[in-house]
């Protein structure tokens, strides 16, 4: 199946995979980079306030051509300035005026608490400068508080997800699909890119030399079937290609709970 768009509780839809900005700096190099994943297919990008890129994103917007309705976009309140002012912000490095998906970046920015903060997330909807709110590394019982008193649901929860984080992770998962809130996962590969020689290592090589496949994809595979959405990232073409490729890869009810299992085996040192 392909990275088909999830529908969120408040009836938009959500591309399923993301490009991510973190880590990519900024200047001329990010620009192009930006362009890169736009010019492969991806069609959501995702920026936060504390990366410093969302101008060098909304350039690469600009050069791509694309129409602003063709191109989903998230960014994040980092807590660089009162939320009013950032969010205004944001819209204007970025060149549109308005994103698809804004973000508290964690819950230590809901400040004083965090019913205060969201009543202000809920007013940016409101005054359409984002048509979609959510929150991102927020655990179960920062969830239930928000639940307990929003008047508009979040639609997602951006978090840290993959095997070695599983067992710590899967509740936050499974909170958010009770309450119709989408749980999207960044650092999906670290453990291939920052903890080899675990536990996962020697099964991600037999499935793929099953599918033919490489071991980021029946990552990115693994996260797609427990109905995440995907925040990754590369410098280059063709990583971005595969990534993309992973979105029809097949993996089995077995492979899957395999992952599973070699995850929590692993998780003790690997976060």
């Amino acid at each position: 199946m392909p990275w088909s768009p999830i529908r969120l509780n408040d009836g938009t839809e959500i591309p399923s995979i993301a490009f991510g900005t973190w880590k990519l700096g900024n200047g001329q190099t990010t620009m192009e980079r930006v362009n890169q994943a736009l010019e492969v297919g991806f069609t959501h990008i995702d920026s936060a306030q504390v990366y410093r890129n969302e101008s060098e994103a909304g350039d690469a917007l600009r050069a791509s051509g694309l129409k602003r309705e063709d191109v989903y976009i998230t960014t994040k309140y980092s807590g660089r300035a009162d939320i009013e002012s950032s969010i205004r912000n944001s819209c204007n490095y970025l060149g549109v005026d308005y994103v698809d998906l804004y973000l508290i970046h964690g819950p230590d920015l809901a400040v004083p608490d965090i019913p205060t903060m969201w009543g202000k997330m809920e007013k940016i909807k409101d005054d359409g400068l984002a048509k979609s709110i959510g929150v991102s590394n927020f655990n179960v019982q920062e969830l239930r508080t928000l639940v307990a008193s929003a008047r508009i649901k979040p639609v997602a929860n951006q978090i840290l997800f993959h095997p070695y984080v599983l067992s710590r992770q899967a509740p936050v998962v499974a909170y958010g699909a009770r309450h119709g809130i989408v749980s999207e996962a960044y650092s999906v590969l670290i453990p291939i890119t920052r903890h080899p020689g675990g536990p996962l290592d020697a099964l991600l090589q037999t499935i793929c030399q099953r599918l033919g496949a490489e071991p980021e994809q029946v990552l990115l595979a693994w996260a797609k079937a427990k109905g995440v959405v995907v925040v990754t990232s590369s410098t280059k073409k063709a990583r971005l290609e595969g990534y993309l490729n992973a979105g029809d890869l097949e993996l089995t009810t077995s492979d899957i709970e395999a992952i599973d299992a070699a995850g929590l085996a692993g998780a003790n040192g690997r976060r």
